[in-house]
């Protein structure tokens, strides 16, 4: 009798942890806010398993980004906006994560330049009063897949943070034609130059096909 008490009692000790990480383990929802390179927004995430999970986010930000093309400064303002999901792999059933899905990007650069003096517009020379101000933008592809790797926290319920690096697929910006404001603005050969300005900047553009994701979250698994 005493060796089938203690029998029971043994197997119960066993049992029970097991017991419990399993109801840990089991499904569990969590709501985040993450950051970084896509913006700044709110995630919602499903864990169904230890091994597969599933999220949504969306993004948002805007910046300031400057640069220069042969003699024209830009002062540019990128606006991140984009939503979608994503299908994480946890191979070894704990933090580490593979994840892959896609967005919809509605990302969008928007640039102007206004000159002070005699400039270089598509190989021919103008005026700042020919040119004015200069205006144009670039828009991508709205439909992005990406991949990315990263830490989800393990499967249970509490305070989570995760991090996530990989790429959006988003293909080349492709670049709107450039409006002037100057006294040139309406003549056929300034046109063509600006037309000319624009194909060597899409020429740069086209080079850079990918996004780099580097993301992070804090937020809590229920």
């Amino acid at each position: 009798m005493n060796i089938r008490y203690a029998a029971a009692l043994l197997a119960t000790a066993i049992a029970t942890p097991a017991m419990a990480q399993d109801a840990d383990n089991g499904s569990t929802v969590s709501v985040a806010l993450t950051g970084g390179t896509l913006g700044i927004g709110p995630e919602l995430g499903w864990r169904p398993s230890e091994r597969i999970g599933v999220r949504g986010s969306a993004t948002f930000v805007g910046i300031g980004a400057d640069f220069d093309s042969d003699d024209l400064a830009y002062e540019g303002d990128v606006k991140l906006n984009s939503f979608g999901a994503m299908l994480d792999v946890y191979p070894f059933g704990g933090a580490f994560r593979i994840s892959g899905g896609a967005r919809i990007n509605n990302n969008t650069i928007d640039v102007t330049s206004t000159p002070s003096g005699i400039v270089e517009i598509g190989g021919d020379e103008y005026t700042a009063a020919e040119v004015g101000t200069l205006s144009s933008g670039a828009d991508f592809k709205r439909f992005s897949p990406a991949v990315t790797i990263g830490f989800g926290g393990s499967n249970r319920k509490g305070f989570v943070f995760s991090a996530d690096a990989g790429v959006l697929f988003q293909g080349a910006a492709r670049l709107r034609p450039i409006q002037a404001t100057g006294t040139a603005r309406d003549d056929a050969d300034f046109m063509a130059s600006l037309e000319a300005e624009r194909v060597s900047l899409q020429d740069d553009v086209d080079k850079v096909k990918v996004f780099p994701i580097l993301q992070f979250g804090l937020g809590y698994r229920f």
